[in-house]
């Protein structure tokens, strides 16, 4: 897999934010939260939540929406809303560029985009400290009609693929919790279970790859670890940065 860029902590007037680049798609995410509510919106006994993705040209679309009910779905799954009631938690995302030859793959857009705001949506709610129950991980699998699957693949891989059979996204939690999936094209169930497979082993375990985290300082270099090691190496050089005020007295 390419390696993604990560930059945390680097908006001046948001709780949390993070931009993530990774295969062709820049996007930043900014967290606000908990903050106030509004009347109509609060809840007793738990926090509301609410997604905001803005395209890169032009004003949201119902595509625009469909993500952010499949972010707000999943999302609302690992965050601690319990622990901040009558409160608003606010994630918006802001997509900054998309590969070239994305319209030409021939694939639902909303499928290659959503690994990418998932991951810089955890990252955001990271940066803003925003108690968490777990993590999550996400990956894209593209399946060829005459080849092997495609694990995270480019938009240039998908072109030179031919012609896709299915596309899957997966999301996991930190105990292998499959939080998300969402398919496209025509495939039986052991193909998806293959598929499925193929996702919990790169997002959980034993997968190759790497994730380089740049700013304020926070630097993380996972080289041959998967995605769930990444994100624990994430945290843990979140806490340290945010703690090396006792390494100065």
């Amino acid at each position: 897999m390419a390696v993604p860029e990560v930059t945390l902590t680097h908006l001046n007037r948001a709780d949390g934010s993070a931009t993530y680049t990774h295969n062709g798609y820049s996007i930043i995410g900014a967290v606000n939260g908990p903050i106030e509510v509004s009347r109509r919106d609060e809840m007793p006994e738990e926090a509301t939540l609410e997604v905001n993705v803005r395209p890169a040209v032009g004003v949201g679309s119902p595509k625009e929406r469909h993500l952010e009910s499949l972010l707000h779905n999943t999302l609302r799954s690992i965050i601690l809303t319990r622990m901040m009631p009558r409160t608003l938690v606010q994630i918006t995302l802001q997509v900054r560029s998309l590969p070239e030859e994305d319209e030409a793959t021939g694939v639902n857009s909303t499928l290659t985009i959503l690994p990418h705001l998932l991951h810089t949506s955890l990252l955001a709610l990271l940066s803003a400290s925003i108690p968490l129950l777990t993590t999550l991980t996400s990956l894209l699998i593209a399946v060829p009609t005459s080849s092997a699957p495609i694990i995270s693949p480019t938009s240039t891989e998908l072109l030179r693929a031919g012609p896709l059979q299915a596309v899957h996204v997966f999301a996991f939690a930190g105990d292998r919790r499959l939080l998300l999936n969402e398919s496209d094209g025509a495939f039986s169930y052991d193909e998806w279970e293959e598929a499925c497979e193929m996702a919990e082993e790169v997002c959980c375990s034993g997968g190759e790859g790497g994730v380089k985290l740049e700013g304020e300082g926070m630097d993380v270099d996972a080289q041959d670890g998967n995605l769930e090691e990444w994100l624990r190496g994430v945290v843990r050089r979140k806490v340290d940065w945010e703690q090396r005020w006792k390494k100065g007295t």
